[in-house]
């Protein structure tokens, strides 16, 4: 009897031990479902959490936008440099056509046309275009001399005179008066290595150009026609760099700042070699041949010639058209006086065998532009004339030059009232 007891008693401990073992399982299983990591373990799926599509295109996208616009910009400034490039061609093929044509004598019809037709205004209102739009800077014609323009001039204009030793003297009452008169854009061509040393010296601003064997022969030796001849050729690259110049010879006193009393509405301002209102700005003459009996008046219309020694001259193709022309004529005429070519080349229209200019001029003031003929023919014996102070005196119809120069600056600067009345009205 106590041996069944026994062994019931074992069989219940047996099935509880296996229940026991059976229920951890099960709840093993359970946890270990519930919790693949650990009970006590914390998620690590925020550290391993895979990309969502979403964010991959956003991504993606930035990606994509930022190389595409650095492509575009890549692709843009290729383009800014095939477009400049192109300019640049079209510009000398214009310039090699003009001078193939102008060398055959058989220059095409120029025809200027707006690409924005206008409607004419009522009466009275209408005015034509008065200048020619200037040209595109090319620094790569003269990179040294655009760096020094760069420095000196002001609003891209600059006064320019070239000289040589041979006008030492009057050179020095040239840009003392410019100083005096507190101009800042000027500058000195250098013909010889003596002049860069005076201008060095007195703080002139001077330029010598490159070597160049033609036109150092003359620079150095020529007298004042010669030297007149080479500014034609040397202004061209001032024009080409975007630059106006106010050409001036050194015979020349400045008594006030010429670039506030310019109008600039034309490719060449000049001053004038007339000595009225009539020979300056034009007149009717009237030509009479009696042998043409009713028709023996022939009408005329007259102007005296721009002086080639003091004109403002815009960087616009008429312009450079105009330095060619002349530089090319006194290559070929070595006995023409330069002004007679620049104004033959300025006024003689378009005929048969001939192509004329096509450029604006305008003729300055002559009380404030003024020749040596007005100051000393006119002005000096005019009680009312002698109270206007010129912007300039030019000194051109009279061989001593230097002492009427001097006698200029003791009148208008230092107000010496005799100081013109010793010189005759002409040359000696």
């Amino acid at each position: 009897m106590a041996g069944r007891r026994e062994k019931y008693g074992q069989s219940i401990r047996g099935s509880r031990i296996a229940g026991a073992i059976a229920i951890g399982v099960f709840l093993g299983c359970v946890f270990a479902f519930l919790y693949p990591h650990g009970f006590f373990s914390p998620d690590p799926r925020p550290q391993s959490r895979p990309l969502s599509k979403s964010n991959l295109q956003v991504d993606s996208s930035n990606c994509e936008s930022t190389e595409r616009i650095n492509m575009m910009k890549s692709e843009n400034r290729k383009l800014s440099e095939k477009n400049a490039e192109l300019q640049k061609q079209v510009r000398e093929l214009n310039q090699k056509l003009q001078v193939a044509e102008q060398g055959n004598g058989r220059t095409k019809e120029q025809l200027v046309v707006s690409s924005q037709p206008q409607k004419a205004g009522p009466f009275g209102t209408v005015k034509s275009l008065r200048t020619n739009p200037p040209v595109v800077p090319d620094e790569s014609v003269n990179p040294r001399l655009a760096k020094l323009l760069a420095e000196i001039a002001v609003g891209k204009e600059v006064i320019v005179a070239l000289a040589n030793s041979n006008v030492k003297s009057m050179l020095e009452v040239w840009f003392t008066s410019i100083k005096k008169v507190g101009i800042p854009n000027y500058l000195v061509v250098a013909l010889d290595d003596a002049i860069v040393e005076f201008c060095k010296e007195n703080e002139v601003p001077v330029y010598k150009r490159d070597p160049d064997e033609n036109v150092d022969f003359i620079g150095k030796s020529g007298g004042n026609h010669a030297v007149s001849g080479l500014k034609f050729r040397i202004l061209r690259e001032f024009l080409q760099l975007g630059y106006s110049v106010l050409l001036s010879d050194v015979d020349i006193v400045y008594l006030q700042n010429p670039f506030d009393h310019l109008y600039r509405d034309s490719d060449v301002e000049s001053m004038s070699d007339g000595h009225n209102n009539m020979t300056a700005y034009g007149y009717n003459d009237v030509f009479d041949e009696p042998s043409m009996g009713w028709a023996r008046y022939a009408h005329t219309m007259r102007i005296w010639v721009y002086n080639s020694g003091f004109f403002y001259i815009r960087p616009t193709i008429p312009s450079i058209e105009l330095l060619d022309r002349v530089a090319d004529r006194l290559t070929k005429q070595p006995n023409s006086w330069d002004q007679a070519v620049f104004n033959e080349e300025l006024a003689f229209p378009s005929h048969p065998g001939y192509v004329g200019l096509y450029a604006s001029r305008r003729t300055m003031d002559i009380y404030l532009f003024m020749n040596s003929k007005v100051l000393f023919k006119t002005v000096r014996k005019d009680a009312n004339l002698k109270k206007l102070k010129p912007v300039i005196v030019h000194v051109n119809y009279h061989p001593d030059k230097f002492p009427r120069m001097k006698a200029v600056v003791e009148y208008y600067v230092y107000g010496k009232q005799d100081a013109l009345d010793a010189f005759p009205d002409g040359s000696v």
